[in-house]
């Protein structure tokens, strides 16, 4: 739950930087709307983690900046792009949860609810994001981002 929780440390960071620059000021609100939701999951998330004896992430700090910033870029790069990187961020997210859930013991069924609700979001957020026009962003774009992910996992896992 700790990773899942900075993952939303993230994910308000990156619509937050993302409606700052958007530019269009449908993208924008968009991306508030989204951000609330995103409130909700962190809220969901710190909640078990307390549940569960857990703490969250001392990196939590950096991937907020380190978010807003790659956000605040999406978002100076146009309407297809800021939209676009909705989209990738949330197919990878909802991949991850969906591999989360697999992992998890059949009887925490609070935090498999929890997880099943954000992902049902997620694909939300994903799917308006291309209703409104995200654009498909590159291959060595889509991978930076994985690999980003990836290394934001393994560091909240630990710290």
């Amino acid at each position: 739950m700790r990773v899942n929780h900075s993952g939303e440390v993230a994910a308000q960071a990156l619509y937050h930087g993302q409606a700052l620059t958007a530019g269009d000021a449908a993208v924008a609100a968009a991306m508030y709307r989204a951000a609330a939701e995103e409130t909700d999951h962190l809220a969901w998330c710190e909640s078990r983690l307390r549940e569960l004896g857990g703490r969250t992430s001392l990196l939590n700090p950096l991937w907020y900046a380190g978010s807003f910033g790659i956000g605040a870029l999406a978002g100076v790069l146009g309407r297809g792009a800021n939209l676009g990187f909705v989209a990738e961020t949330e197919r990878q997210v909802e991949a991850h949860l969906r591999g989360h859930l697999e992992r998890l013991g059949a009887a925490d069924g609070r935090s498999r609810a929890i997880l099943e609700q954000m992902t049902h979001d997620e694909m939300q957020h994903g799917a308006q994001a291309v209703s409104m026009g995200a654009a498909e962003l590159p291959f060595p774009v889509r991978a930076a981002m994985r690999l980003t992910a990836r290394l934001m996992t393994e560091g909240s896992y630990w710290l």
